[in-house]
């Protein structure tokens, strides 16, 4: 029995293992975004749920019945712990067949916390076994690792920070001393709570036309990303370095900025994004507006005009006494159309770099999106389905509502609650479902966070406003979102999918995405 039990045990340890080290990693081993995870619903869950309440009380009985000497009743709690195990691990094979079991990316670090944690619990049931526990103390051991895997796990992945620190570090020295190297190099460094990436996509494919461009990669915007990029690719037929840089605390942009040594800055604009791990809308703005202070004085400064913290930045850098007064600022896309200010942001960055406007628009007219946040698909049963599960963000989301609004058929979005919106999270959320009101006919909210504020945003609206909703759902599972939208939809209809919707959901839809 003891040997069933400890294989049981060990598939289900090993799962939560990269469950808890995935997290770790999905969250950047950041602790203030971690923690906010458990402020969402199934955050919760993973604390708060039947399954741990039924483990706690398996072992409290056991601890009881082994005090006061209840033989049968000790038994069965042992038997019905076993019975658990298998239950929870059938759950797991089926989630493996499935695909759907969470797995962290595997890197040297992920290595080698991995590697430990596996050692650690081997080991653990090998002592148990030599110290020849009974069966009931056997399992009340593995029962109560078990409930604290949580916590484990997290020391675990926080045992290995200093060396994580140690060795970030001296990327960071290694980074700077090479960059320190490249004297003529014209580094733009683009910053904002959102349109970074398509800015710097929009940016490189404008100036490669003329100069010998490199850019950060997808997901290489911290510290130890743009480092990286640095050390490995940086070469010295370089001539520009557009560099997207994001943080979640203040002062992270200027880490960035002496890191990366930009000469031209963007800020492509400003919402409430990450206000959970920043604390406020104001220490957002600051720290999005260390990249302008962070120019050299011969430097240049671009501010998104559309966007009204952007609009008050760009009037604080033209102030007398505002330290900045010989840097050279400029407003983008005031008049440009329903989402593309973002374009128009990297033409008049290459123009400040000497491409001719001839130039800039041979090169704009190769580029086929305009949205490159978005991509556009063919679906099950002639759907057309917008694939914006790159990120998410609030203005993101309302700009693709919007372009939605532009297309025929009817209108789907399916879209998870925002996270690490802290106290704003709420009117976030309602004026989301204002403007899903005013373009969907069916919206599917795929988790319980705010989907009370999205559901009333749709209800209260605007007296003027046209509201178009037919019906708001919270759905989980993805074969009944993919059934509902099957029941609603013809041929030539439209689906956005926004941020992190199920997975399996783009197998029902048609199509699959692979994510990193």
């Amino acid at each position: 029995m003891r040997y069933l039990i400890a294989l049981i045990w060990l598939a289900i340890f090993t799962k939560k293992l990269f469950f808890w080290v995935y997290l770790w990693q999905l969250k950047e081993y950041h602790i203030g975004r971690f923690i906010d995870h458990f402020q969402t619903y199934k955050g919760k869950k993973l604390i708060f749920n039947y399954l741990l309440l039924v483990k706690v009380l398996l072992l409290l009985g056991m601890i009881y019945t082994a005090r006061h000497g209840l033989e049968k009743a000790k038994f069965f709690l042992v038997y019905f712990t076993a019975f658990v195990f298998f239950a929870e691990s059938l759950y797991i094979f089926r989630a493996f067949l499935r695909k759907t079991l969470k797995k962290p990316v595997l890197t040297q670090k992920i290595a080698v916390i991995l590697s430990t944690g596996f050692s650690s619990e081997i080991l653990l049931v090998f002592t148990l076994f030599l110290l020849e526990f009974r069966l009931t103390k056997f399992t009340a051991t593995l029962l109560l690792v078990d409930i604290l895997t949580p916590i484990g796990f997290s020391m675990l992945v926080l045992a290995f920070q200093p060396l994580a620190v140690f060795l970030r570090n001296r990327i960071l020295k290694q980074a700077k001393l090479k960059r320190a190297k490249f004297l003529n190099l014209i580094t733009v460094g683009i910053t904002g709570s959102y349109g970074k990436t398509s800015t710097k996509e929009f940016l490189a494919a404008i100036l490669s036309e003329k100069f010998r461009v490199l850019k950060t990669k997808e997901h290489q915007n911290s510290e130890v990303g743009i480092s990286e990029c640095i050390i490995n690719e940086l070469r010295p037929e370089h001539q520009i370095f557009i560099c997207e840089m994001g943080a979640y605390n203040r002062g992270g942009i200027k880490l960035l900025c002496d890191i990366a040594k930009p000469k031209i800055g963007i800020l492509t604009g400003i919402n409430e994004q990450h206000m959970a791990t920043f604390g406020s809308q104001e220490n957002i703005i600051k720290a999005k507006y260390e990249l302008i202070e962070s120019l050299p004085q011969d430097g240049v400064a671009f501010f998104n005009g559309k966007n009204k913290y952007c609009l008050e930045l760009y009037q604080k850098t033209l102030r007398p006494g505002s330290g900045q007064a010989s840097i050279k600022k400029h407003l983008y896309g005031e008049n440009s159309g329903l989402g593309l200010e973002n374009f128009e942001g990297a033409k008049a960055v290459a123009k400040e770099l000497g491409m001719t406007d001839q130039e800039i628009e041979s090169a704009s007219r190769k580029i086929e999106n305009k949205f490159p946040g978005i991509k556009i698909k063919d679906g099950v049963n002639g759907l057309k389905i917008i694939d914006a599960t790159y990120s998410a963000n609030p203005d993101g989301v309302i700009a693709n509502l919007e372009y939605l609004k532009t297309l025929p058929g009817k209108k789907i979005i399916v879209m998870p609650c925002l996270i690490e919106l802290g106290k704003a999270s709420a009117e976030v959320h309602r004026r989301i479902g204002q403007k899903i009101a005013e373009v969907c006919d069916l919206a599917i909210i795929t988790t319980k966070d705010r989907f009370k504020e999205i559901k009333d945003g749709t209800e209260v609206g605007l007296p003027s406003m046209e509201v178009r909703l037919q019906s708001i759902l919270f759905l989980e599972d993805p074969k009944a979102i993919f059934e509902k939208i099957k029941s609603t939809t013809n041929p030539g209809d439209v689906v956005l999918l926004e941020s992190r919707v199920p997975s399996a959901l783009f197998y029902f839809l048609g199509f699959t995405i692979i994510k990193s």
